[in-house]
């Protein structure tokens, strides 16, 4: 069978894990069609299942140093038929394209490593490091299958050499003023923070309102927050991406990119105003998501509630975010409640054997690419390597256009067949080109 049926065929499985619509059948249902798809890896290779569900596999190497772990996830979030071309859980192959909900993330970059593997199997190559291939199945809620696996190394004293997880992708154009294709490789994550907004009041009959009630006053709060973003910085990761820029940057850019550290307000502003992604990558970002109030139309509401999904930029704290949001809010009479999440994970070093020898693997396959670290403005399983790991990166090896980006967890996610290909190249050669002494 071939690498885009395979994918089909697991897109099939309804794997979304979200509270509401999770059906633990089609859960099992992967695992029994990935089985039969990759039956190598399921024969040869040893199968630890983690917090009933991650599928956590152990490719012994010829010496247990420098161990790798390769990452990904096969939970998916939600997709309503209706926003869709096509049924997103009965994927369809369109012009050279794989179209279902998981497609980028993450079952396409799940299928690429299991290839790769599957290939290598076949062909009798025994790894000169341990290979771990770690297989998330509650990434998208948060979940504790990637810690319940960190435990699980640390009882076994395992010390990941790399780790590799989703994250950035092949390119073009994603930072205005850069020529060519560039390999975005994630350092670094934000923190992720769930933070609940309350507003309390007495209640009563909507037709005697009372004035500054409790979604009035939130809704101050919403707009006080939206009016005032936090500033723009310039942290390490950010610094070290400047840095690998300079050489395909024109050069004026240039000239600016070589006094990043002298020039790091205005720099950071600067990007601030490259778009949506590269703003991101330097403020602290939140963004409304929920919202509650009265259970019914002519009702006023007792209380009204607006969770904030906050990521945290590199070098920002919890502690820090709700000192900020507290002395925002002054005098609106909106509480903070039920905080929720981690604080960013410590950053991987660009100086490290692990990055390039992952470096080494890109130049291997295509010289013309330029790889660039980063920092991930998502949340992935891999913040919780980065705690028994100095070398995590996050870095998908398929090509993706802005449009595709912006499918992830939106309509119509779609992967070329072409890239999904060149990704099993990238993982092979990740794999067997002799590790750096």
């Amino acid at each position: 069978m071939n690498l885009e049926d395979k994918l089909v065929k697991l897109i099939g499985c309804r794997t979304v894990s979200d509270a509401d619509e999770r059906d633990e059948s089609e859960f099992a249902k992967f695992r029994e069609v990935f089985a039969e798809l990759f039956p190598l890896i399921h024969a040869q290779l040893e199968l630890t299942v983690i917090s009933d569900g991650t599928l956590l596999f152990r490719w012994p190497g010829r010496s247990d140093g420098k161990p790798i772990v390769m990452m990904a996830h096969y939970d998916v979030v939600p997709a309503p038929a209706e926003q869709w071309r096509n049924d997103p859980f009965t994927a369809v192959v369109v012009d050279g394209y794989v179209v279902g909900r998981g497609a980028l993330d993450d079952k396409g970059p799940l299928v690429v490593i299991a290839e790769a593997v599957e290939q290598l199997l076949a062909q009798g190559h025994v790894p000169e490091q341990d290979v771990w291939l770690s297989f998330g199945h509650d990434e998208e809620v948060f979940g504790s299958g990637a810690a319940a696996v960190v435990d699980h190394f640390r009882t076994l004293g395992v010390r990941p050499w790399l780790v590799n997880d989703e994250g950035g992708a092949i390119v073009e154009k994603a930072i205005p003023g850069l020529r060519g294709r560039q390999a975005m490789i994630a350092i670094a994550e934000k923190g992720t923070v769930d933070i609940e907004l309350l507003a309390t009041g007495p209640g009563g009959h909507a037709s005697v309102p009372m004035p500054n009630g409790p979604t009035a006053r939130l809704a101050k709060a919403i707009v006080r927050i939206e009016e005032n973003q936090s500033p723009p910085r310039l942290s390490e990761p950010i610094i070290a991406m400047i840095d690998a820029m300079t050489s395909k940057a024109p050069s004026g850019l240039r000239t600016l990119i070589g006094q990043a550290e002298r020039l790091d307000r205005p720099l950071a502003q600067l990007l601030a105003l490259a778009g949506p992604e590269a703003s991101s990558m330097v403020r602290t970002t939140i963004a409304v998501t929920k919202l509650s109030g009265s259970p019914a139309n002519n009702v006023l509401a007792t209380e009204a509630r607006a969770n904030l999904n906050v990521r945290l930029a590199i070098g920002d704290t919890i502690e820090d975010l709700v000192a900020r949001l507290t002395k925002l809010l002054r005098g609106l009479d909106v509480a903070i409640v039920n905080i929720n999440g981690d604080n960013p994970p410590p950053v991987s070093s660009v100086d490290s054997p692990a990055w390039h020898h992952l470096v080494d693997t890109l130049n291997d396959l295509d010289p013309k690419i330029l790889p660039i670290p980063y920092v991930l403005t998502g949340g992935t399983d891999s913040r919780n390597f980065a705690h028994i790991s100095s070398s995590v990166f996050r870095f998908a090896p398929l090509e993706m256009s802005r449009e595709q980006r912006q499918s992830i967890h939106a309509a119509n996610e779609s992967v070329a067949v072409a890239s999904l290909r060149s990704g099993v190249a990238f993982y092979r050669t990740l794999l067997t080109r002799p590790l750096p002494v």
